[in-house]
């Protein structure tokens, strides 16, 4: 087994972590405070699953700078991803047009995501949470864990 961890990276840190079965294991939102308590919790976070082969991370800066430096260290594979090339391959043009349209069509995305997955139905899902998910669907197709997304974005 392996899986994928999927960052939306940022103080307040988004988390998705799938299988190499392309299944979501868990999502969820981290309000760090500031950038040295994230810089400390990193290695816990990546600890968070034995089986982590791979990292995704979106954003950038000294916080995605401090992920790949550890990530790295532990001979865990780095990819990074801007939105622009993960959103549109799962948000309409018209869901495009600013951030804020964005991050909320990303929240109706992740929440059939996560149902088609099983799990459960989140009562309040942060956008960095929910952008998570979506990177780590990028992350998936990107290493060839899966094939294509028709059927989890039904």
């Amino acid at each position: 087994m392996a899986s994928l961890l999927a960052v939306d990276v940022g103080v307040r840190t988004g988390l998705a972590c799938f299988g190499d079965d392309a299944r979501l294991r868990w999502y969820r939102s981290h309000n760090l405070g500031d950038a040295a308590r994230l810089r400390r919790a990193i290695p816990g976070l990546l600890d968070a699953e034995g089986d982590l082969t791979r990292v995704v991370l979106e954003g950038g800066g000294p916080l995605a700078e401090a992920w790949a430096r550890e990530a790295t260290r532990r001979g865990l594979e780095v990819t990074r991803v801007s939105a622009e090339l993960w959103r549109p391959l799962f948000l309409l043009p018209r869901e495009l047009l600013d951030s804020a349209s964005a991050k909320a069509a990303a929240g109706r995305v992740a929440r059939r995501v996560i149902a088609h997955h099983g799990g459960a139905r989140p009562t309040s899902l942060r956008h960095d949470a929910a952008e998570a998910v979506l990177i780590g669907l990028w992350g998936l197709l990107h290493a060839g864990w899966l094939k294509e997304v028709r059927e989890v974005l039904r």
